[in-house]
């Protein structure tokens, strides 16, 4: 099973932009739907991207939409979340995920089967 790491979060005054990655261990990264979901402090999880194995399906949230861009690199095993014009209500822990089941896993969390620790990123007004 993939173990997934993600990082690239940190501290960043609204308007800001910030890159995760997710990188995944084990040479079969390309079998694996990647999604991205954050949980605020009192909030529950939410979905924010997902990719499909191949990187040609690509779905967001609403609240995301235009301002945040998912994408992998298979010869590299990690998925990317590229953040722009951050708002403070962008504020969570952000988790990637991944799923063997589907080969675009979707919004639902209770689709993917592996996480990641999870990394803060804060944004300041």
């Amino acid at each position: 099973q993939v173990q997934l790491v993600e990082s690239g979060g940190g501290l960043v005054q609204a308007g800001g932009s910030l890159r995760l990655s997710c990188l995944a261990s084990g040479r079969t990264f390309s079998s694996y739907a990647m999604g991205w979901f954050r949980q605020a402090p009192g909030k529950e999880r939410e979905f924010v991207a997902a990719i499909s194995r191949s990187g040609r399906s690509t779905g967001y949230a609403d609240s995301v939409k235009g301002r945040f861009t998912i994408s992998r690199d298979n010869a590299k095993n990690t998925v990317y979340l590229q953040m722009n014009i951050l708002k403070p209500e962008d504020t969570a822990v952000y988790y990637c995920a991944a799923t063997l089941s589907a080969y675009y896993g979707g919004s639902y969390y209770s689709n993917y089967d592996v996480w990641g620790q999870g990394t803060q990123v804060t944004v300041s007004s």
